[in-house]
């Protein structure tokens, strides 16, 4: 455990190395490292593969960072990325694409009818949460009703969605990882770099509001504008998820329990460990869901909610409290 902590980059690194190497040659095909790169061209499905890899990271690290960060301002174990609604915003706007038959327009009608109705739920949540300036009760209060109704409204277009269109419905609210667009991972990349550095910039800050609002006013910190941020900053990291592969629990949920309890609560410590271990989580469930069963794969969100759910149960049964 101090070797962890005095060196707390150096495993989740190095796991995350391994199982990206994995990804990229196990699957319904083995391609092994030799067939990378034969009769002067790159194999075509490495770069399928590669794609897959890089978005699996960028999903799993941000979401298990928007985690991180909406633990610590809430002060809540059970506070997870979609806590203020973003997933049913986001969901919502998807189905409404496919409903719609916007979908037959553009490739990208469903991610982006995904980013759009996530932006606006974290719009009518800030808006709701304003008149208790934007406290971290107000703001949970905020996400639960605003998630609530998203769902109300999501059921009653699935009630009157014909069988065709239900089907991806269905497999997009379960998490998807197959179809990622190059083009719509870099945009997130570079906004999941961005959020990273600036949340590691922001660790000290994030330290003293994760003690509570009055304290951390007494420790010279803003506290409504840097709870205003780190709440933007997180629900958009949500929100690029939700728009590349639908749905994903438990990775934002599980992972900031297990690092706080092995690296500690100092966020200047484990905000890239936090990052890491994310994506290397959602990496695994992902080799996983395409490898259990070859000839049909597992929805994403499927998985790790079989692996998170668990591993959230022996959290819960060996105790201890919540620490920021």
């Amino acid at each position: 455990m101090k070797f962890l902590r005095r060196y707390p980059l150096l495993l989740p690194a190095l796991a995350l190395l391994l199982i990206a190497l994995a990804g990229l040659v196990l699957g319904s095909r083995c391609l092994w490292p030799t067939e990378f790169y034969q009769s002067g061209a790159w194999h075509p499905l490495l770069g399928l593969r590669l794609v897959r890899v890089l978005g699996t990271i960028i999903i799993g690290g941000g979401l298990a960072i928007s985690g991180l960060i909406f633990q610590a301002i809430l002060r809540n174990p059970l506070a997870e990325p979609f806590t203020l609604g973003v997933s049913g915003g986001g969901a919502l706007g998807a189905t409404l694409a496919i409903v719609l038959g916007v979908r037959a327009l553009s490739q990208y009608a469903v991610p982006g009818g995904a980013l759009i109705g996530a932006l606006l739920a974290l719009g009518l949540v800030l808006l709701v949460s304003q008149s208790g300036d934007w406290s971290s009760e107000s703001l949970l209060l905020s996400g639960v009703i605003v998630g609530t109704i998203c769902a109300s409204l999501l059921t009653y277009l699935l009630s009157i969605t014909q069988h065709e269109e239900l089907a991806g419905v269905t497999w997009w609210l379960l998490g998807d990882l197959q179809g990622l667009d190059l083009r719509l991972l870099w945009p997130a990349a570079v906004y999941t770099l961005f959020a990273l550095l600036l949340l590691r910039w922001l660790a000290g800050e994030l330290n003293a509001l994760a003690l509570g609002e009055e304290q951390a006013y007494y420790l010279g910190v803003n506290a409504r504008r840097l709870l205003f941020l780190l709440v933007l900053l997180a629900s958009l990291l949500a929100a690029f998820a939700v728009c590349l592969a639908g749905i994903i629990s438990f990775c934002g949920l599980i992972i900031p329990h297990i690092v706080r309890r092995i690296y500690g609560c100092d966020h200047r410590k484990i905000v890239f460990t936090t990052f890491l271990w994310g994506a290397s989580f959602l990496l695994l469930c992902d080799l996983l869901s395409r490898s259990i069963f070859p000839a049909r794969e597992i929805p994403i969100g499927v998985l790790t909610a079989l692996v998170g759910g668990p591993i959230f149960l022996l959290l819960l049964k060996r105790g201890g409290h919540y620490a920021a």
